[in-house]
Formats: structure tokens, C-alpha cells, sequence
């Protein structure tokens, strides 16, 4: 969505809300049973002292009020259960569907947009911030008809039992009032930093976990308890901060209740010992008194919830409102498929941050013919992978055009030209499950005798046969229980199934050996001679005998042929290939 289109609330929130309307509405008029029942009891107990006891009545009077008060009480607890249960219902239900929401928004971010946001903080909206929306909607369901509806009804009675006692709540509510609105105003501003040092310390869990290899093997794990007590020191007095409103609140109201309590007492007192006010009305009033002032601190604890509410609907606005910086709703041919695979460049620049002065990739040039085997070789960092990642529009260029069998990147949808471009990234990423799982990713309805002809190409049959359950072999997350080598086997295997006109091979053989790396590179020949393979490597030997190498430094070309044609000619490619072996091994 386009950060300039207007959303209202009920657009934005209204269908989370529409198809559980009749949980929204039921939960609501199941408390106001609820309410009534305790609006009403007061009064019947004050008619069973006032006529039952002091008014001579007699126990049948007393026995027929007592039924009737069981009743209201069945009743209320029938209205309290069901508006619990509906109320569960519509929140849960809201809550799953939000939660759908925004992950498949995230789904849609580009790699620019997921990097506004930090993983953690992702996390964060998508766990936290959605169940702080889940508990206020429960709340508001529970509370919105409830509070006020109490302090309507108590109040009514109160003084349809005492207008003048009534007095007392002219200054107790308007007090209640101020302080509600003070705490309001200081609570939201906190519950957003709250939520802000939730997300770091998310991060820096996930960063830690992720990452436990590496910090055991660095003998890190000091260095890592002092980040996550930092972070979790920050949270704890974010927290603080938050909370402490909500504690010193609650003693406060309770102490504007026992003062309130105390008039009432005091000047109603007064009156039962003139004659003028029955003692069951004074019990009667009491309790109505209380429901008052419960209904009010019941509305501030709403207020105090809607301030944390809000500031995570505000940080789940923020993950729909981010604007895509890639789609497909321009696509001139968004039916269109990769159908050879022929691959051109046309004076591309690329920046990481459209404000920053460098530039990524400048300027750059190229065709390949579809069929072909190309090497991208240079220095570490100088824009090979950024280079590749806008073939299947990973990025978009900032200037010039990608085209893809003649076509502009931009004019397929994303779905058709991803589907026809496979690609093994330099981070190799497995997913919890079984290998055959794993392999799947590649083609979901594939046969098994077409998976096992994938990985034996990638040269992970083997391997994988050698496991007691083969391809039913539990990987664990990222694929931890097999090694760096084995893992980029899979991932080669995974894209092979996918059959792309298009293979991108971002130095994913760096961690095997040379020799099964030439049987990869053989059967990249045989298995896939009708499509086009990047090939980007550090090792000389890995793209040496491709159709076409190109050399990239510091974000250009410079230089494109064959490895003769580069060694001959091309500064930067003798200096890789002089400090990798002498021309006399290769036979130069």
C-alpha cells in the first residue's frame, strides 16, 4: 500500500472485525445480563431489610426475594460466562486473522524493506504486539458495555435512593477524572519505548541463537551474556517505567473509593439515626456507591490498556503502510514466463541507500545468450551479488534496465520470473523438516525418482543415502545436523529440481572440494544444457572454463571474455589468477 492513500480505522481494523460480528455483538450483551444482575441485587437486598426484616413482611417475603435473587445471580453468571466465551472467541479470532495479515505483508517486503526492520523487531510485532491487540480487544469487549453500563445503571439507583447523598460523587468523579486523564498521557509515550527495547532484546536473542557456532567457537559466551543483560536491563526499567503508572493508579483510585465510602457512611449515618433513610437503602447505596467507582476504575485500566494497544497497532501500521519498493502491479506482461533465458544489462547503477553518494554497481553492461555458462569473479565486496540478486528483482536498479529474454524485469510479475530463475545464495538456508521436505521447495509435486536424479547431480545422493533414514532424515533448523559442504549440495539440489531457464550460483561450492565440484560443474553441462548458469565464484578454477567470465571491481566490469582472452589482456584477472597458481599447473 502506498504510504499516501488514506486508510480509516474501520478500513485498516473493520475486517478483522466483520466476519466474527456476531462474537463482537454477543460478548457485549451477554455482560450487560451481567451488569443488570449486579444493578439489581443491591436494591432487593435493601426491600429484604427495609420490608422483610424491619417492615414486618414476614420470612415469605424474605424467601420469594431470596429466589429471585438466586435467579439474578444464575442469570449473571450465565451473562459473565458467555460474554467470556464470546468475547475469547472474537479476540482469538481477530488476533489469527492479523497475525495472517502481516506476516503475508512480510512476505511481500522486498530485501530493502525487510532491512528498515530489524528481524527482532519483526518478530516482535508479529508475537507481542499482536497479543497486546488480542487482550484489548478482549477487554474492550468485556468492558466497553460493562463500565460504563454500571456506572449508568449504580448511578441511577443511587440516586433515584438518595438525591442528595448522590452529592458526594460531584467531587469524587471529576478528581477520578483528571487523574485518569494525566496517567493517559504519560503512559502511552512509555509503552512505546517498552515495546522498542522488547524488539532489541528480540534481536539479540535471535542473533545469539542463530549464531551459537560461532560464539562458542570464539569463546564468546561472556561477551554475549554482558549484550543480553544489557538488553534485558533496559527492558526490565522500560518496563518499569510502563507498569509503575498502572501500580501507583490502582492504590490511588482505591483511596478516592475508601474516602468516598467514608462520606457516604458519615452523612448517610446521619440520616438513618434522623429516621430519614432506611438502613437497607444506606447498605444499598454503599454498594452502589462502590459499583460506581469501580466502573470508573475499570475504565481507567481500558484507557491504560488502549495506551499500550496503541502503540503496538501503531507499530503494525508501520508493517502495512511501508511502501513496497518492488511489485508487479505496473507489469506490462505479467503473464509472460522465462522461456530461454537470455540475460542483458543495460547501464545499470545501484545504490543500498538512495540518498548515499557511492553507488553499488555503476554503469554496468553486459548480454549473455541463453544456454550459456558465465563466471563472475572479483574482489570480496565489490557488487557481485547485488549484481545477480536484480536478475529475479531481488533489488530493483536504481538506473537502466535488467531484461530478461528481451523483456524488462519490471514488466513480468515476480511470481513468473522467479519461477523461471533458480538461485543458490552465498548463505546456504535449510528449514526444519526431513531433506526430502527440503528438497521440495524446488518443485512440491516432484517424484522421488526426480528428486533423487537432483541430488545426484548436486552430488548429495550419496551422502544422503548413507543416512539410516535417507531422504526422510530430519534436518534440524538451518540444517545444523549436516555439514557446510552437504548443505550446499542440497541447496544445488533444490534449485536443479526447480529446472530454471535461469541458475544463479552464488559461490555456493565454495565449501566442497574441487573434485566434486568439477562433477557439479559437469553435470550443470548434461542436466542443464538449455539453461543459462552464473556461476559466481573466489576459486579461478570454479569459472575458468565458462562460455564467458566477467570481471567486476568496485561496482564495474572490467573486463568480459574467456579465460585466455582475460589473462591476456585484463590486469585484475592476472592478478586473481597469479595469486590462486602459476599458468604452468593449468597448462597457460
Amino acid at each position: 500500500m502506498n504510504k499516501k492513500e488514506k486508510v480509516t480505522f474501520w478500513q485498516r481494523w473493520g475486517k478483522y472485525v466483520k466476519p466474527y460480528w456476531v462474537y463482537f455483538v454477543l460478548a457485549p450483551v451477554f455482560m450487560i445480563v451481567e451488569v443488570l444482575g449486579e444493578v439489581i441485587l443491591p436494591k432487593l437486598y435493601a426491600n429484604i431489610v427495609n420490608n422483610g426484616v424491619q417492615g414486618g413482611m414476614g420470612p415469605g417475603y424474605i424467601i420469594w426475594a431470596a429466589v429471585f435473587m438466586i435467579v439474578t445471580s444464575l442469570a449473571m453468571m450465565a451473562g459473565g460466562v458467555g460474554g467470556a466465551y464470546f468475547g475469547t472467541k472474537a479476540s482469538v479470532s481477530f488476533s489469527a486473522d492479523l497475525r495472517r495479515d502481516v506476516f503475508s505483508r512480510v512476505q511481500e517486503f522486498s530485501f530493502a524493506n525487510i532491512d528498515h526492520f530489524a528481524t527482532g523487531s519483526l518478530i516482535t510485532r508479529l508475537t507481542n504486539d499482536i497479543t497486546q491487540l488480542q487482550n484489548f480487544v478482549m477487554m474492550i469487549l468485556r468492558m466497553t458495555l460493562r463500565a460504563p453500563g454500571m456506572l449508568i445503571g449504580a448511578l441511577f439507583m443511587a440516586i433515584t435512593l438518595n438525591p442528595g447523598l448522590a452529592r458526594v460523587l460531584l467531587v469524587t468523579i471529576p478528581l477520578m477524572l483528571i487523574v485518569i486523564v494525566f496517567f493517559i498521557t504519560k503512559a502511552f509515550p512509555r509503552f512505546q519505548a517498552m515495546q522498542g527495547k522488547i524488539d532489541a532484546l528480540n534481536s539479540t536473542i535471535q542473533e545469539n541463537l542463530t549464531n551459537v557456532r560461532v560464539v562458542k567457537s570464539f569463546v564468546r559466551e561472556d561477551y554475549e551474556n554482558g549484550k543480553f543483560r544489557t538488553a534485558n536491563g533496559n527492558l526490565k526499567q522500560a518496563g518499569l517505567n510502563a507498569i509503575k503508572l498502572m501500580i501507583f493508579i490502582s492504590p490511588l483510585m482505591m483511596l478516592f473509593m475508601n474516602f468516598t465510602t467514608l462520606a457516604v457512611l458519615y452523612f448517610g449515618g446521619q440520616q438513618v439515626a434522623e429516621g430519614t433513610m432506611p438502613v437497607g437503602d444506606l447498605t444499598a447505596f454503599v454498594t452502589y456507591i462502590t459499583q460506581i467507582l469501580m466502573s470508573l476504575m475499570m475504565t481507567t485500566m481500558l484507557f491504560m490498556n488502549s495506551s499500550r494497544a496503541m502503540a503496538s497497532a501503531k507499530r503494525i501500521r508501520e508493517v502495512f503502510d511501508e511502501e513496497l519498493d518492488l511489485s508487479d502491479e505496473n507489469a506490462k506482461q505479467p503473464d509472460r514466463q522465462v522461456e530461454k533465458g537470455e540475460i542483458e544489462f543495460r547501464n545499470v547503477s545501484f545504490r543500498y541507500y538512495k540518498n548515499s553518494e557511492g553507488k553499488v554497481l555503476d554503469n554496468v553492461s553486459f548480454h549473455i545468450e541463453p544456454g550459456q555458462t558465465v563466471g563472475i569473479i572479483g574482489s570480496t565486496g565489490c557488487g557481485k551479488t547485488t549484481l545477480v540478486s536484480m536478475i529475479p528483482r531481488l533489488y530493483d536498479a536504481d538506473e537502466g534496465q535488467v531484461l530478461v529474454d528481451g523483456v524488462d524485469v519490471k514488466d513480468y510479475s515476480l511470481k513468473n520470473l522467479r519461477e523461471g530463475v533458480g538461485m543458490v545464495l552465498q548463505k546456504n538456508v535449510l528449514f526444519s523438516g526431513t531433506i526430502e521436505e527440503n528438497l521440495r521447495w524446488g518443485d512440491e509435486d516432484a517424484s522421488m525418482d526426480e528428486i533423487r536424479a537432483a541430488a545426484e547431480s548436486a552430488q548429495a545422493d550419496q551422502f544422503v543415502t548413507s543416512f539410516s533414514k535417507g531422504y526422510d532424515t530430519e534436518l534440524g533448523q538451518g540444517g545444523v545436523n549436516v555439514s557446510g559442504g552437504q548443505k550446499q549440495c542440497l541447496c544445488i539440489a533444490r534449485a536443479l529440481l526447480k529446472h530454471p531457464k535461469i541458475l544463479i550460483l552464488d559461490d555456493s561450492t565454495s565449501a566442497v572440494d574441487t573434485a566434486t565440484e568439477a562433477r557439479i560443474r559437469k553435470a550443470f553441462k548434461n542436466e542443464l544444457a538449455g539453461s543459462t548458469k552464473l556461476i559466481i565464484a573466489q576459486r579461478i578454477t570454479s569459472v575458468m572454463d565458462a562460455d564467458l567470465i566477467i570481471v567486476v571491481n568496485e561496482g564495474q566490469i572490467t573486463g568480459i571474455g574467456t579465460h585466455d582472452e582475460l589473462l591476456a589482456g585484463n590486469a585484475e584477472y592476472q592478478e586473481i589468477f597469479d595469486s590462486q597458481m602459476s599458468r604452468k599447473e593449468v597448462g597457460a
